[in-house]
C-alpha cells in the first residue's frame, strides 16, 4: 500500500506513516519502500509476527484464559495460568489493574441450575485428536437398542453447552453427528488423520444441529388451559416451553390462559406437565389426558388410605 493509502486507512496523516515505517524497519520488522507507479510499502513474503515466550500449548490454551474449569476439563489447566501471567505481563500498570479487575469481577458458571457438569473422563484425549485431526475409536453409549456400541469418529470440535461437553464428528460422507462425551464409555487414541471438510464453521454446525434436535423432538401439541397462579410462577419455574406458550396470550372470562404447547411424545409430556397438578388442565390430546389421570388415580387411592 502506499502511504496515503495507509494514512487514509488508518485515519493518520503521512508524517505519521513515515514515523512509524521508519520504527518498523528499526525493530526489525521486515517492511521495505517499492519504488514506482505500483510501488508502496511492502512485507516481506510470508513474513508472520509471533509471540515471544508463549509455548505451543500456551497459545492453544489462550482461548480458555478466563475459564478455569472448561480448561482444567480440556487439560490445560497450567497452559492457560502460565499464558494468563504471560499476557498480564506484557501490559503496562494501568491494563494490568483493569485486566485483574475485569478478571476478579466477572465469573462463569456453566452447569445450569439443579444439576452438575457431566463427567467426561476422555474429554482431554479427545481434545487432543481434535487439535491434530486424528481418529479415536470409541465404545458409545445410546438411548435405544443395542445401548454399547462401537464407533471411530473424526473429531472436528467440541461444545459445551450448560455442563455438558458435546463432540461434533465427521460422518465421512460431509456430514456430521453429535456425540455426548459423558456417554463415551472408553476411547482409544488413533494415529490415522482424516482431512477435514473446507469451510467448516463449529458455531454454525452446532446450530444446525440444535434446529434438527428440536424438529425431532417435537412431535405434536398439546392444548392447555393454566390457572392465573401458575401463569404468575412461570417467569421463576424451568420450564421455558410452557412460559413461552402462554406469553401474549389473553387469559378467558375465569382468568384462565388457554394455549398451544409443543411437546415431544405424550408419555413425555405427561410426566412433566404433572407435576403442575390443579393448575394445569390438558384439554388435548385425550391420550396425554388419559396418561395424566392414570397415576393421579393411582396418588389418590394411595393417599385415600391410612399410612402404614
Amino acid at each position: 500500500m502506499t502511504a496515503r493509502e495507509l494514512a487514509a486507512e488508518l485515519e493518520v496523516s503521512l508524517r505519521t506513516v513515515y514515523r512509524d515505517v521508519e520504527a518498523l524497519a528499526m525493530a526489525g520488522i521486515p517492511v521495505y519502500a517499492e519504488q514506482g507507479r505500483a510501488g508502496g510499502y511492502r512485507l516481506v513474503d510470508g513474513y508472520r509476527t509471533r509471540l515471544t515466550g508463549l509455548t505451543e500449548s500456551e497459545a492453544q490454551s489462550l482461548f480458555m484464559v478466563g475459564m478455569p474449569g472448561p480448561a482444567a476439563a480440556l487439560g490445560l489447566r497450567e497452559q492457560a495460568a502460565s499464558a494468563e501471567l504471560k499476557l498480564l505481563a506484557a501490559l503496562g500498570p494501568e491494563q494490568r489493574v483493569r485486566a485483574g479487575r475485569l478478571r476478579d469481577r466477572f465469573h462463569l458458571d456453566v452447569p445450569a441450575w439443579y444439576r452438575d457438569a457431566d463427567d467426561a473422563p476422555y474429554l482431554a484425549e479427545l481434545a487432543e485428536a481434535i487439535l491434530h485431526d486424528r481418529y479415536v475409536d470409541v465404545v458409545y453409549r445410546r438411548w435405544e437398542a443395542p445401548r454399547e456400541v462401537e464407533r471411530t469418529l473424526a473429531p472436528y470440535g467440541l461444545v459445551l453447552k450448560s455442563g455438558s461437553w458435546y463432540v461434533v464428528s465427521g460422518t465421512g460422507d460431509g456430514g456430521f453427528r453429535t456425540y455426548r462425551v459423558s456417554n463415551i464409555l472408553r476411547l482409544t487414541p488413533t494415529a490415522r488423520t482424516f482431512e477435514r471438510a473446507a469451510g467448516f464453521d463449529l458455531a454454525e454446525q452446532w446450530q444446525r444441529h440444535l434446529d434438527a434436535f428440536d424438529r425431532r423432538r417435537f412431535t405434536g401439541t398439546a392444548v392447555v388451559r393454566v390457572s392465573p397462579d401458575l401463569v404468575r410462577r412461570l417467569p421463576d419455574l424451568s420450564d421455558p416451553l410452557l412460559l413461552k406458550a402462554v406469553t401474549g396470550v389473553a387469559p378467558g372470562p375465569d382468568g384462565w390462559t388457554t394455549a398451544e404447547l409443543p411437546i415431544e411424545s405424550a408419555p413425555n409430556a405427561a410426566h412433566q406437565l404433572i407435576r403442575y397438578g390443579a393448575d394445569l388442565e390438558v384439554l388435548a390430546p385425550a391420550s396425554l389426558r388419559a396418561l395424566i389421570l392414570s397415576p393421579a388415580l393411582d396418588l389418590v387411592r394411595l393417599y385415600d388410605q391410612p399410612s402404614g
